[in-house]
């Protein structure tokens, strides 16, 4: 049974030893949310959409040598975005944070990006992208407290019908075990149903945290027609959902692969339709390792919440989004139906 933990924050930083930071630019339409571990995290990755774009991705494979990580950098900026993990790098250097071999320090910093090239916003940078320096100010900036919708990496996210952000979510297992999930929510699907305001989410909200609407008395053929981002013109760089899912567990990195797996079934729970060629889904899973998990109930019971509270970290996001003030721009969620 899902319950929640108790916090007043109900975010990612509900797992101790995690902070989250957002560095953006809103005349760029584009920013970088940075997750940054006190303590080196074991971790791993799944991806089920067809066009990811990641950084350090083979070696957050289970049989790849090392097994934890400093930071997770998430941007915007398609393929430019993955130079925020250089930044998050930087910052993590001069903290001394790293995976040490010798004398040398080398911050082990994994990352994704998202399609936000097309927003409205101003791209033309010259010779280098904004994005490393972006990076850097979002660890710095790291914090346990963090905005949520149209912030960071979320700044530039767009969804079918509506504009995208940023959502985090947090609960507890009834063993005790803390999980959270933070996502950027750019699907080439609909998080919301039909044309309306429920979200596919709905099940699984906790306390009203995106609006209380429910789902609808009953779903019509109009409900269930496919809405997406560009039409029959949607391409697969144009869109990518990223989640970071965190726990206290103590997990090996075979047991955060498979919480990764388990989770992105929240993607499915929230997002209609997913795992598109269109879009480029990726979960990082990642666990500070501070409590004992029975490896096989305790590790299904816990991929299980993982999910439910990533459903509630995309429909947040979408839910807390606000505008962007460009020509043409989606509408949020809130200046649709209050």
């Amino acid at each position: 049974m899902l319950r929640w933990n108790g916090s007043v924050k109900n975010l990612l930083t509900d797992i101790a030893g995690v902070r989250v930071g957002h560095a953006d630019d809103a005349a760029l339409g584009s920013g970088v949310t940075a997750v940054i571990f006190d303590t080196s995290a074991v971790a791993s990755m799944d991806v089920r959409g067809g066009g990811p774009g990641t950084r350090e991705g083979s070696l957050l494979d289970p049989v790849s040598t090392v097994e934890r990580i400093d930071a997770i950098a998430l941007s915007g900026g398609s393929a430019f975005g993955l130079e925020s993990g250089g930044g998050v790098q930087a910052w993590l250097a001069e903290q001394d944070r790293g995976f040490r071999i010798r004398e040398a320090v080398i911050p082990i910093v994994p990352g994704a990006i998202c399609f936000d090239l097309l927003n409205g916003g101003n791209k033309a940078w010259g010779r280098f992208s904004p994005y490393r320096d972006l990076g850097y100010a979002a660890a710095a900036a790291a914090a346990t407290d963090f905005a949520l919708g149209s912030v960071g990496a979320g700044l530039g996210a767009t969804v079918a019908n509506l504009k995208g952000g940023l959502g985090s979510a947090s609960a507890t297992t009834q063993s005790g075990i803390k999980v959270a999930a933070l996502a950027v929510v750019n699907a080439v699907g609909s998080v919301t149903v039909g044309d309306g305001p429920w979200f596919w989410a709905a099940p699984f909200e906790i306390g009203g945290e995106y609006g209380g609407r429910g789902l609808p008395a009953s779903f019509t053929p109009d409900m269930l027609a496919p809405r997406l981002k560009g039409g029959p013109a949607a391409t697969a760089v144009e869109n990518t959902t990223l989640a970071v899912v965190v726990t206290d567990a103590v997990l090996t990195k075979t047991q955060a692969k498979r919480l990764a797996m388990i989770a992105q079934t929240g993607f499915a729970r929230a997002i209609y339709p997913v795992h598109a060629p269109l879009d480029g889904d990726v979960v990082f899973a990642a666990a500070t390792c501070e409590k004992p998990i029975d490896p096989l109930y305790g590790l299904t019971e816990l991929g299980m919440v993982a999910a439910n509270v990533t459903a509630r970290a995309i429909a947040r996001g979408v839910y807390a989004a606000t505008a962007l003030p460009f020509p043409g721009a989606l509408p949020a969620w809130k200046d649709r139906f209050g």
